[in-house]
Order: C-alpha cells, then structure tokens, then sequence
C-alpha cells in the first residue's frame, strides 16, 4: 500500500493500526533504504526479524553488571540458607536501578536451563527396560486380623513400545525386587540388552554419578539372564522419563479402577493389576493408530533375548571365621558347618543359595553342603581331625575292633564290660583309659592283669591300674604256679577241715 502510494492515515484505518505503528514501520524503511519488492517476497517470520530486531535487554548496561555477578550467585545459592530473595536484596542495595525480583530469577533461570538442556532420548526396540517402584502403595487386609498391610507395586515399562508391567511385592527388599523383575522377564518372553533402575537400595549399594557399586546378587542375576545394569543417576527422573511416566498413567488407569475393591491376599491384588495393565496395554494411543501391546508384539518381542533354560537362584555372600570345632556358624540359619580342620582360625568366604552352602578360602572351594534351615550341625568325616574322629565315632563295636588289634585279653574285657550295661556312652571313657594303659605296660604284664580282672569280674580302669602298678596278683599267681609244681600233693597235707 506504501508503494502504491497510499498515505500512512489511510493504512492505519484500512487494516486497523495505530498511525504511530505504520509510522514508525515507514520510518524504517526509509532509514534502512529497504527495497520494497524485495521484502514483499520474505517470508514473515525473516520479514519481522528486519523490522523487529529483538528485546534489548541484553544489550543493556545492567546487565552486564548482573552477567559479571552471575559466578557469585551461583556459589552463594549452594550455601545453607542462602535464598535467591537474599542476594536479590543485596544486589539491589548495591545497585538501586537493577532488576526488579521478578527479572532477577528469571536470568537466574535462564542460566540453569542453559547449563542443563534436555536432549531427546532414542529409543531402539529390545534396548532398554526401566524399572521403579510406584510411590503409592496398595492395601491388602490380613484376613486373621482385618489389619491394612501396604504392599509396593514394582513397574517395569520398555521405553520403544511403552509396554508396561506391573506387580504388587511385599516389600522392597533385594528379594522382593528380583523376584518381580524376574517374573517381568517371563512375562515378555526374553531379556532386553540394559535394565535401568533407580538408585533403590535392593539395586545400588553405593550411588555413584559415573560408576555406581551395584549390589552383588543384582550382578548375579543380570549375569544369568544376560543383561546389564546402568542406574539412573540421583535425582535425575529424566534418566528414565518413561517409566516415571507410566507411573502417572498407571495411577490413573489402574489404582482409581480398584479404589474401592478389597484385597485380601497379594495373589488377588496382583491377578486384579494384571486385568487392569492388560487393559491399558491394548488401549490405542492418543495421535497414533496402535496400542502398546500392538507394537510390542509386532516389532519388539522378537527382538529380546532367549531366557535361560533355568531360572535364576538367589546368593548370598558373606566372611566367617573358622571355630576352634572346625565349622563356621551361619546365623541366618543358626546352624554350624564343618569345613577341613587345617583351616581352623581362617577367614572364609561363604556363598550360599537356598539349597547349597559353598565355602572358599584363598580362591579354592574348600567344602560344600546341603543347606539347613534349623540349629544343628553339619559335618563330613573327612573334615575332622584324628581326635574329633575318634570322638564322633565312638562305639561298643569301634572300641572293640580297636582292642582285638592289640590284644585279645583285652578286647574279651571290652565285650563284657559292654554286655553289664545298656547305656554303653558311660563306659567310652573307661575304655579309652584302659587303651591309653595299654599302650604304656608291657604285653605280657596286661595280658596277665586283664586275665585277673576278668576272673575276679573287677572290670575298672582303676583295678587294672593297681594290679599292673602292685604286681601283687599276677606274681603270687606265679609263685602258686611254681608251688605247685614243685610241691604234689600228698596226705601229710593238712586242709582247711583241720581247723574246724
């Protein structure tokens, strides 16, 4: 209309502006010697950058002097108790024509979210899989008290096809989270090549921006169904926006849908999640033409990995020393295992599963047994020293079979020794005695006592101790022998009928 040459007043009213507005735009273009017909040909949003050129704020003075104090704010902020109306107000009792508060967070702000821009995540099928627990818990009602029991509610979501899974656990214990992953894992049909969770305890045992310490049966158990662990840095929800967001759906599509129905066990509760999830997985998309389950069955099933033969059984670790009864003492069980006797006072490492003990030292497997769930004790033979065999295998038939290797006399004194008693376990350290007398008298003399204390029926270690000590028995015994052989018998022999 300008170049048609149509006067400003009558631009203004034909297309309704101020006059001051066509004036200023006229003004320009004179200043700038623009070339009308080429700025017919722009594109409006390159037409306006030419008249428009931008705000001018930072261009301006005080800015520069709230861009040099920007470091200073900045490490102000991180002390205790420091608030942005504080230095607000310092900065203004310095300068009185600065930024009102309102400018002043707003730069704030454009600093922190230059610093920290968010990138757009890329997803590819069977890459990843996000799992958390749900903030929110659920109710179950103990059917013997009536009492409200909370159970937590594990999520798991494939972030390419948004497919989501949901479980109710008693709690969130290393236990519990493993036992809903791995059921998750069975519920897809494979494993995806990353699982990222957060940074709870039953995952993380020390959290860490660039290699956090990940928890040892967690380790274990991505090694068996072949995945690998990448947590979720603290506090950065962004790191797996996916399954934060399908928590908020979840809320919504599932919990509001049981609100009011009553649960009385966690297989109830978790047959009703199930039902609900399934319901939210085969509802399309808002702005696409398929659902979750859809594109999950179409293009990411396939792709997981193959489970497993096995299903993954749970370890634990821990060290132990070695007792002086050669065992280390589980206290999860409260039961003693016995590894080899050379490694008393040694520090052991034990790894145990729900049905196996294994016991290291030094890098070596040093025993192994079945596990026990009661007080007790579990040994192996082999494991114990010459005395504590000795000790373990003590019987009426061992004591016996040891004495016919030393001495007939003596074995027939253990035979009727264990034939006067029926609790034979009182008589074991009596003949461990009379072994030990054994080995320190000669043959000949304890043949002879043991011939004496079987015919005078005194079977006691301390009889057989004085007869071998005294010499008395068996030496009158001799002196009888030789009596008689140099002495017959005749008439002018008086007996014992005399006296009477």
């Amino acid at each position: 209309m300008y170049r048609q040459g149509v006067s400003n007043r009558r631009i203004a009213k034909e297309l309704g502006l101020y006059k001051g507005t066509v004036n200023d735009y006229v003004r320009k273009i004179k200043e700038n010697n623009f070339d009308i017909d080429a700025l017919l040909v722009l594109e409006d949003p390159v037409l306006e950058a030419k008249f428009i050129a931008g705000t001018a704020a930072y261009t301006e003075q005080r800015f520069e002097v709230f861009k040099e104090k920007l470091p200073y704010f900045e490490k102000e902020l991180n002390r205790a108790n420091v608030t942005r109306h504080l230095l607000w107000s310092e900065y203004r009792h310095e300068h009185f024509d600065g930024y009102s508060y309102t400018q002043f967070c707003f730069h704030l702000n454009q600093l922190t979210a230059a610093r920290h821009p968010s990138a757009v995540l890329e997803h590819h099928p069977a890459e990843k899989l996000y799992v958390d627990f749900a903030g929110d818990t659920i109710d179950c009602v103990d059917r013997e008290t009536g009492e409200l029991v909370k159970r937590q509610v594990f999520v798991a979501c494939l972030p390419y096809s948004d497919y989501a899974f949901i479980m109710a656990v008693p709690s969130q214990s290393t236990e519990d989270f493993l036992y809903a992953l791995s059921h998750c894992l069975r519920h897809l049909g494979g494993s995806p090549k990353i699982v990222v969770p957060d940074n709870l305890k039953a995952a993380v045992v020390k959290a860490d921006r660039y290699e956090p310490e990940l928890n040892r049966i967690l380790e274990d158990f991505a090694n068996h169904y072949g995945f690998v662990v990448l947590p979720a840095r603290v506090r950065k929800p962004k790191d797996k926006s996916s399954v934060e967001n399908q928590v908020k759906i979840i809320y919504t599509r599932v919990y509001a849908k049981l609100r009011n129905d009553v649960f009385f066990s966690i297989e109830d509760l978790n047959k009703a999640l199930w039902e609900k999830t399934r319901e939210h997985n085969q509802t399309r998309m808002q702005q696409k033409g398929y659902s979750r389950e859809e594109r999950f069955l179409a293009e990411e099933k396939a792709a997981l990995k193959e489970l497993p033969a096995t299903d993954f059984e749970m370890k634990y670790y821990t060290d132990l020393r070695v007792a002086q009864n050669n065992c280390i003492y589980l206290g999860r069980d409260k039961h003693y295992y016995s590894v080899p006797y050379t490694y008393i006072g040694r520090k052991v490492s034990v790894i145990y599963t729900r049905s196996l003990v294994q016991i290291f030292c030094d890098g070596q497997s040093i025993a192994t047994h079945p596990r026990a769930y009661a007080y007790g004790y579990s040994t192996l033979s082999e494991h114990l020293c010459s005395t504590h065999k000795h000790y373990r295998d003590r019987s009426p038939e061992y004591y016996i079979q040891t004495a016919e290797k030393r001495s007939a006399m003596l074995a027939a004194l253990f035979k009727r020794i264990f034939n006067d008693t029926s609790v034979p376990e009182v008589l074991y350290k009596r003949c461990d005695g009379l072994l030990s007398l054994q080995r320190k008298t000669d043959p000949v003399v304890f043949e002879k006592a043991c011939k004496i204390a079987l015919e005078q029926n005194l079977l006691t270690y301390r009889f057989l101790q004085r007869v071998i000590e005294n010499k008395t028995l068996y030496i009158q015994e001799d002196e009888t022998q030789e009596q008689e052989t140099c002495m017959p018998r005749h008439e002018n022999i008086r007996g014992k009928i005399y006296y009477y």
